[in-house]
């Protein structure tokens, strides 16, 4: 049985064609990215922006040339936000970012840069779209919104989110959505995306990225090689260059570009998923993070045990089921505070497309027994 039940810490399995991938590009046809133009670099940087490509349609835009590759969601929220925030204002967030997001914000706070708060929230910490204006300043330059929370699984509304705040960019944190939740950059409005390969992509580790609608909005992290421009000392003023200094990893990016070839049928239902929530909600001696409406609940959950620590059942559930998941705060104190399971946290399931409604079955008998 496939009792891997952490997939929005990193998806596994990955289907079989990301590692032959990734073998061939290292045993057989190797070549870098963009530096050269023989046959062997045209292949490799060929699939690159075959990637590219692929992305683009997943997230729903038609301007692939706007998407960069970074090392993983984090690299390219840390370029968003400290190059959109350079010159200091006011920036508004989500009730449930990850420390990806709230470190780089605190880290400009303390340098005395910005000022950053949190937009309400219903409890389930889903924003609420009629309090925004609210908030909003004249020196807010940027709304920063996880689209799914990696706590309790709810996703926001980015496309209702941009329609209040107009002008003012809003990048979007899709790590845990893109790949298993619905993503339209061009249709919602979205200014900034960041992603990672690594979870619902399906793809390996160490790959991920960003799409930019605005690029001259953000200054460079990175200063060096692009294999473009070589003639100057100043950054390419193009994108993707511009962002993409250095040899990127171009056996994970051909690994990713396999994921996004390769991507499974789910071998669960979405009704399956809901049967799996409600058993888990019979049981009172649990309280279950997830979001108050199914319609915004991506495939992941949260529970927290009336006596039993996270890790205590953590520890239960591996022990006497086999069964692999993630106890603790995830990186996200901010959304434990609002949830109310801070500082301790809780005890989080995650799901993948490879998992079977018998799988699921026993995952719901797993968390009712060890919780008695």
């Amino acid at each position: 049985m496939n009792l891997y039940f952490d997939n929005c810490a990193t998806s596994f399995p990955k289907p079989p064609e990301v590692a032959e991938a990734m073998s061939r590009h290292l045993n057989e046809t190797g070549g870098t990215y963009g530096r050269s133009a023989y046959p062997r670099i045209l292949q490799s940087t060929r699939l690159v922006e075959e990637c590219r490509d692929q992305l683009a349609v997943m997230m729903g835009t038609s301007d692939a040339g706007k998407i960069i590759f970074t090392a993983n969601a984090t690299a390219a929220l840390n370029l968003m936000i400290q190059g959109i925030c350079k010159k200091g204002g006011h920036v508004l967030t989500s009730a449930m970012e990850h420390n990806a997001v709230a470190r780089p914000l605190e880290h400009l706070r303390q340098m005395g840069l910005i000022e950053w708060e949190q937009m309400d929230s219903a409890p389930d910490g889903r924003i609420l779209i009629e309090k925004i204006a609210a908030k909003i300043r004249p020196n807010t330059i940027l709304v920063c919104i996880c689209h799914m929370s990696n706590v309790n699984g709810m996703a926001q509304s980015p496309g209702e989110v941009k329609k209040v705040i107009g002008e003012i960019p809003l990048l979007v944190d899709a790590s845990q959505s893109l790949g298993q939740y619905p993503v339209e950059v061009d249709s919602w409005g979205i200014d900034f995306l960041t992603f990672t390969g690594h979870k619902s992509l399906l793809g390996p580790t160490g790959t991920g990225g960003a799409f930019m609608r605005y690029p001259e909005q953000v200054e460079p992290l990175l200063y060096g090689g692009t294999g473009s421009g070589s003639d100057s000392l100043s950054m390419p003023t193009f994108t993707p260059d511009r962002f993409e200094a250095g040899t990127p990893n171009i056996t994970g990016i051909h690994g990713l570009n396999a994921a996004l070839k390769n991507r499974p049928l789910a071998m669960h239902t979405r009704d399956d998923f809901a049967s799996l929530l409600t058993e888990v909600k019979r049981n009172n001696n649990y309280t279950v993070r997830c979001a108050d409406n199914f319609a915004n609940q991506g495939k992941l959950f949260s529970v927290v045990h009336q006596s039993l620590s996270g890790s205590e059942l953590a520890q239960r559930f591996y022990e006497e089921y086999g069964i692999e998941c993630r106890a603790g705060l995830h990186c996200a104190p901010l959304a434990h505070r609002h949830l109310g399971s801070f500082p301790n946290g809780d005890c989080r399931f995650s799901l993948s497309p490879y998992h079977t409604p018998e799988e699921l079955n026993f995952l719901a008998k797993a968390i009712h027994d060890a919780g008695k």
